[in-house]
């Protein structure tokens, strides 16, 4: 799978480590799937020793995505495999990045920035689904576990 174009990294300062842990702490919170007034579907994903929250992303193809990932405690670095997804989430800081998918397929995203012991269990699933499947619910939330 391809990327069809992605925006350069954007760093933004947003959240403190302490709101980031509590909600990475929260299994039920549901950080991805939220869409902007423009019609991009954003999706925020927290990294943290050792996992991304959530661990599994769904994003629909041919449509513009932004990813904006944060991190409580240290640095962490990650790509989504087969695409030029490449970024540093920097604790304090917002990375962002702006892309469109142009295939279907579930797809990793490991961490690539040595993060502490458990750094090779640290790698999340980004799933992506024609766009007419891509249906958020109400909140406009989209779940792994979702029927497509």
């Amino acid at each position: 799978m391809r990327v069809a174009a992605i925006g350069v990294a954007h760093w933004h300062a947003l959240y403190d480590a302490a709101y980031l842990r509590h909600l990475a702490a929260m299994p039920d919170v549901e950080v991805v799937g939220l869409h902007d007034p423009d019609g991009r579907v954003v999706a925020r994903i927290i990294t943290t020793q050792f996992q991304f929250v959530p661990s599994c992303i769904v994003l629909p193809a041919n449509r513009p995505v932004t990813l904006r990932f944060a991190s409580p405690d240290v640095i962490h670095g990650l790509l989504v495999t087969g695409t030029n997804v490449n970024t540093m989430v920097v604790p304090g800081y917002v990375a962002q990045v702006h892309t469109t998918f142009t295939g279907t397929g579930d797809l990793l995203m490991p961490c690539h920035e040595y993060c502490g012991l458990g750094h090779s269990q640290m790698v999340a699933q980004v799933k992506v689904v024609p766009a007419s499947q891509f249906r958020p619910d109400a909140q406009g939330r989209v779940s792994c576990g979702q029927p497509g």
